[in-house]
C-alpha cells in the first residue's frame, strides 16, 4: 500500500498491461489496469487502500489478455526490453515472390533492478524444479524453464465461503493459467496458456506450454491421439441393416 496505486499502475503498464500490444490483429482488446481516475469515472467512487493490494496480485478489477501475459513474460525474459509483437517474420509478394522481413522494433525499455529481476527469475525457474508447483513438467525436460502457474476466478466467492470445485458447474470452474519462457538461461520463446475452466495451471495449462516449447526448441512433434477402436465390434460384426432416411434440421 505504501507504493500507491499510481506508481504501481505506472510501472506495470510498461509490461504491456492496460493497453493493446500493437500486434497486427484487428480488434485486439486492451484489458484493464484500474486506477483511481478510472474508478471515479466508472463507479463514481473513491479508491480504497485495500484495492491497491488486490491489484498488486492481479485481482479485483484487473483484466488481462493472453497476448498481454505472453508479452509481459517476454519483457521479463528480456530484462525489461519490450519488442513489438508480430504474427509473422516476413511477408511475401504474390507476383514477385520477394519476401519483406519484419524488422524487430523496441517499443519500451523498463528500468529494472538487476538484483530484483534475478530473484524473480530464480523463483520462476524453481516452479518446474523439485518442490515447485509444476515440478512434473521439468522432470524430464532437456532445457530449463522459467514459469508461473496460476488461476483466474470465474465467479465470486462470499467472504465466509470456501472454494469447492466439486460443487460448481463446469462453466464456473477457475480458468487455468501458465506463463513460461525458455531456455531460462538464454530465452528463445515466451508462452502464455489459458485453459477455460481448466481448474489448475500446473496440471492443465502447463503441459500444453511444454508441448509448444518442445516443438519450437527441439523440433518434437506432439503425440497424436489414436482413434478408439471397439474390439468387440470388430470380432463380432452385426449384420447390415437397410438404410433409413431421417429428417433433420441444418
Amino acid at each position: 500500500m505504501e507504493l500507491g496505486i499510481e506508481r504501481l499502475a505506472s510501472f506495470v503498464s510498461h509490461f504491456g498491461f492496460g493497453k493493446p500490444s500493437g500486434i497486427d490483429i484487428k480488434g485486439e482488446m486492451g484489458g484493464l489496469l484500474p486506477t483511481p481516475e478510472w474508478k471515479a469515472r466508472r463507479f463514481k467512487q473513491k479508491w480504497y487502500p485495500g484495492e491497491t493490494v488486490i491489484v498488486g496480485i492481479g485481482q479485483g478489477y484487473t483484466l488481462v489478455t493472453p497476448m498481454q501475459l505472453a508479452q509481459a513474460t517476454a519483457i521479463l525474459a528480456n530484462n525489461g526490453k519490450a519488442m513489438k509483437p508480430h504474427l509473422v517474420t516476413g511477408i511475401q509478394e504474390n507476383k514477385t515472390g520477394k519476401v519483406h522481413q519484419v524488422q524487430p522494433v523496441v517499443v519500451d525499455q523498463v528500468a529494472l533492478n538487476p538484483k530484483n529481476i534475478e530473484l524473480v527469475k530464480q523463483g520462476m525457474m524453481d516452479v518446474t524444479l523439485p518442490g515447485g508447483t509444476a515440478a512434473r513438467l521439468g522432470a524430464d525436460s532437456e532445457y530449463l524453464m522459467a514459469s508461473k502457474t496460476g488461476t483466474a476466478q470465474v465467479i465470486g466467492i462470499k467472504q465466509n465461503e470456501k472454494y469447492n470445485e466439486s460443487k460448481l458447474a463446469e462453466r464456473h470452474l477457475d480458468h487455468a493459467l501458465f506463463i513460461t519462457y525458455a531456455p531460462a538461461e538464454n530465452p528463445k520463446i515466451a508462452v502464455a496458456i489459458i485453459v477455460e475452466n481448466g481448474k489448475h495451471g500446473g496440471s492443465t495449462a502447463g503441459p500444453i506450454a511444454r508441448r509448444v516449447m518442445d516443438y519450437y526448441l527441439l523440433g518434437k512433434e506432439p503425440p497424436t491421439a489414436k482413434p478408439a477402436i471397439d474390439e468387440a465390434a470388430i470380432s463380432a460384426p452385426t449384420p447390415a441393416e437397410p438404410a433409413e432416411e431421417h429428417a433433420h434440421d441444418e
